[in-house]
């Protein structure tokens, strides 16, 4: 069984930063891309920020250039720094993998969520 944990969510003033980190643990083989989500209430989830196993990156452009998505492959580990952070930022936000397990299958999972919001 495979498993995402996330941390770092939290209260920040508009402007501020944040780093979110998302750790994948358990029967792995192989990741073949990360990612960040988000959800704000009554809206539907929608892509953040991807990673891939060859460090091709792609971004919402409401957070270009706010926002660095990366990843250690030797930890299964992606991380998302967010900067000059905006009140409409304000999300559950949810780290996503598509990973092929130690047993051969491959599939996509979810972390449990954390919530960022900005707010002064």
């Amino acid at each position: 069984q495979v498993q995402l944990v996330e941390s770092g969510g939290g209260l920040v003033q508009p402007g501020g930063s944040l780093r979110l980190s998302c750790a994948a643990s358990g029967s792995i083989f192989s990741i073949y891309a990360m990612g960040w989500y988000r959800q704000a209430p009554g809206k539907q989830r929608d892509l953040v920020a991807l990673i891939t196993s060859v460090d091709s990156t792609n971004y919402a452009d409401s957070v270009k250039g706010r926002f660095t998505i990366s990843r250690d492959s030797a930890k299964n580990t992606v991380n998302l720094q967010m900067n000059s952070l905006k009140p409409e930022d304000t999300a559950v936000y949810y780290c996503n993998a598509d990973v092929r397990t130690a047993y051969g299958r491959r599939y996509t999972i979810w972390g449990q969520g954390t919530q960022v919001t900005v707010s002064s």
